[in-house]
């Protein structure tokens, strides 16, 4: 039976709108006036004055690792030492027979310096591991360091840092590298439970609109487990719906030796209709708020320019050889420095492997027409744009100015005519995409933020930065399914029906009011997945 979406507008991604969808076979069949589409036995789906959209594609998200964090002490929801506490010890109430007690999603901005301490953690006679919202650093009690053997004589991991006491007492946060020294002596979760959580991360999903996603970090990171297994076997039997590419990870203590590896795993998911690892990811430096992101001059408050985790000169030799064998590259870079570093590996690769950078929270003006000049891929983060108390109270601090004013510089590469995608990094954030548009429009926290009642969090951020909906909505349908070399992204026959409903037209909204728009419906090739 035929499905002919009407009864609202229809956002096409491809610059105009339409009045009506006509679906055959999960496949767009037609576009036009609704009259002209309803001649024949057909199923209706009344938009009921709500707006029909490609499905979301996320360019850049967790999703496996969402979903076991959703399984264990899960602090993403709540904010403040108070409620974190409270939260860590009705888990460990509610889990009794647990050697650990972990999860994360801490917020920095939550303690003084961005940091909590271990001694908050030591009423459990249990080693606590719990990490960070952004994901690069790791919160620990007493115990997990004595379980560990962390010591005043452990030393710091080249590509991380153990926090001290003035007299080299570890405090209980370990940055990025630092992190595996208790990380990986966590339990590890079993294939079972890599496979519930993908299921679980894919129908939360759904439920938000995405119907496709770039998995920005498939190999061992930071204690996790590698996914890929995972994400082939869903594939094979169908459990994955979603159109997935997964991007490899770098391993940045090893060298180009590791390419051939990256090979065979990109072999072993060839021929899956719903699954390709076709992507390598590069971290190339931290964050900010811990001086690891890379920068060109020193950190106002500590000193030091961050951190590049893969050598520059040998960066552009590994990315060159990569590119060569048609690998699209995905990089990581926070700091203006890492962006100039990515920036600079891609002069003389071929733009038709899609390469992109994602974050780009500090641009130098001078690197932003580079992403045009090069054919590279600006991937946008939008709901991190904002004023809330890591922003104000941590980075701009540490930044200072000029280099603050540099952030999330949107307009600014959508003005140089560089080519957008846009992902949400969940769980590091909320992985809505309207919440996340909400921000690209506004550069203020929506309304349903834990930090939306923070001072200054409704005072627009670098308000000069703003993005229009229809752009913020073509990079997180036709901009990120191009990214992802995905059919659907674009409502035009030939497509898959790949389609959301939301409840209302956010084009006809306040552009405070962004927020309040919810998805109603989601299609994948037609069938509904979501029904809200």
């Amino acid at each position: 039976m035929d499905i002919l979406f009407r009864g609202g507008r229809v956002f096409t991604a491809k610059g105009d709108f339409a009045e009506a969808v006509l679906v055959r076979d999960g496949v767009i069949a037609a576009v036009g006036a609704a009259r002209d589409l309803a001649t024949g036995a057909h199923e209706t789906v009344d938009l009921a004055g709500g707006l029909l959209t490609p499905g979301f594609t996320d360019a850049h998200i967790h999703p496996v690792q969402a979903g076991l964090e959703r399984a264990k002490c899960d602090l993403s929801e709540v904010y403040g030492l108070d409620e974190y506490v409270a939260r860590v010890a009705q888990y460990a109430a509610a889990h009794p027979g647990r050697e650990w007690v972990d999860g994360g999603g801490w917020d920095m901005s939550a303690f003084p310096g961005g940091l909590p301490r271990r001694e908050q953690l030591d009423f459990l006679d249990r080693p606590v591991y719990l990490i960070q919202r952004d994901h690069h650093a790791a919160w620990v009690n007493t115990r997990a360091l004595e379980r560990a053997g962390i010591t005043r004589q452990t030393p710091d991991p080249a590509d991380g840092r153990i926090e001290r006491d003035a007299d080299g007492t570890p405090t209980g946060v370990l940055h990025e590298g630092a992190m595996d020294l208790v990380g990986l002596l966590t339990p590890r979760p079993t294939q079972q439970d890599m496979d519930d959580a993908l299921v679980d991360a894919q129908r939360h999903l759904f439920s938000l609109g995405i119907t496709g996603w770039q998995d920005a970090i498939v190999g061992s990171y930071a204690g996790s487990d590698d996914q890929l297994p995972t994400y082939v076997s869903a594939a094979a039997s169908g459990r994955l719906r979603a159109r997935v590419v997964g991007a490899l990870w770098w391993e940045r203590t090893r060298g180009a030796e590791q390419i051939e590896d990256l090979l065979q795993r990109r072999k072993s998911a060839e021929g899956l209709d719903r699954f390709s690892a076709t992507s390598v990811k590069i971290m190339q430096d931290g964050i900010a708020e811990n001086y690891t992101a890379a920068v060109l001059e020193p950190y106002c408050l500590c000193g030091g320019t961050g951190l590049s985790y893969v050598d520059p000169d040998l960066l552009k030799g590994y990315v060159a050889e990569l590119d060569r064998h048609g690998f699209q590259i995905h990089f990581h870079a926070i700091g203006e420095r890492a962006v100039r570093e990515a920036l600079d590996s891609f002069t003389g690769t071929d733009p038709a492997n899609r390469h992109h950078i994602a974050h780009l929270q500090i641009i130098e003006p001078s690197d932003i027409p580079r992403f045009a000049e090069l054919g590279v891929t600006a991937n946008l983060q939008p709901l991190w744009a904002t004023h809330h108390a890591q922003m104000d109270e941590l980075t701009i601090p540490y930044l200072g100015e000029p280099r603050s004013s540099w952030q999330y510089p949107f307009a600014d590469l959508q003005q140089a005519g560089a080519r957008f995608c846009a992902g949400s990094d969940w769980p590091v954030s909320n992985a809505d995409p309207l919440q996340a548009m909400h921000v690209a429009v506004n550069r203020t926290e929506p309304g349903s933020s834990v930090h939306a009642g923070y001072p200054t969090a409704q005072t627009p951020f670098l308000p000069g930065q703003k993005l229009d909906l229809t752009t913020a909505l073509t990079a997180y349908t036709a901009g990120s399914a191009w990214i992802n070399r995905s059919p659907a992204g674009v409502i035009e026959p030939g497509r898959p029906a790949d389609l959301v409903v939301l409840d209302r037209d956010p084009f006809d909204l306040p552009a405070q009011d962004l927020w309040t728009t919810k998805v109603r419906m989601t299609f994948v090739d037609g069938e509904a997945v979501h029904e809200a």
